[in-house]
């Protein structure tokens, strides 16, 4: 019995367990600005910076969903690819992110099935330092986007 290859017309084809992608960017109040005009998050710890000085954090921080997006990015830009969604996700925040730091967003092929266009990827944001600020598990399915 022959298997159907799941990734048949997708961009980058089906990937290999152990394969890695990643990007990285400096975080700005622009993106802050940006995620609270599409979430209404107004969190003062991402505004006030008197009051942000004197939390744990000891600076403003960028919200979360600013920190995990580079992780949208890499899935659906380099790997997978294109076409490419989360269909799960399991994140923990370990380190806040400040305005102005450097964070890489990588992910690995943990899992790959070949009837299907699914992976199980390693996740992680580190910043400069190399810290982990997020690392956690993410399931992803892939669309066909040539021939459409």
């Amino acid at each position: 019995m022959t298997t159907k290859n799941g990734w048949t017309g997708t961009i980058n084809g089906m990937p290999r367990v152990g394969q890695a992608a990643e990007r990285s960017r400096t975080t700005s109040m622009a993106d802050i600005e940006a995620f609270t005009a599409m979430t209404g998050d107004r969190n003062p710890v991402h505004y006030d910076e008197a009051l942000a000085s004197k939390t744990a954090f000891g600076k403003l921080i960028v919200q979360g969903g600013v920190t995990t997006g580079i992780l949208n990015a890499v899935v659906a830009e380099d790997l997978p690819g294109p076409g490419t969604v989360f269909l799960n996700t399991n994140l923990n925040f370990r380190k806040a992110v400040g305005v102005g730091e450097t964070i890489t967003g990588r992910v690995e092929v943990l899992t790959v099935r070949e009837d299907k266009p699914l992976c199980t990827l390693k996740v992680s944001v580190t910043d400069s330092t190399g810290a982990i600020c997020v690392e956690g598990e993410a399931t992803t399915f892939t669309m066909p986007l040539e021939g459409l």
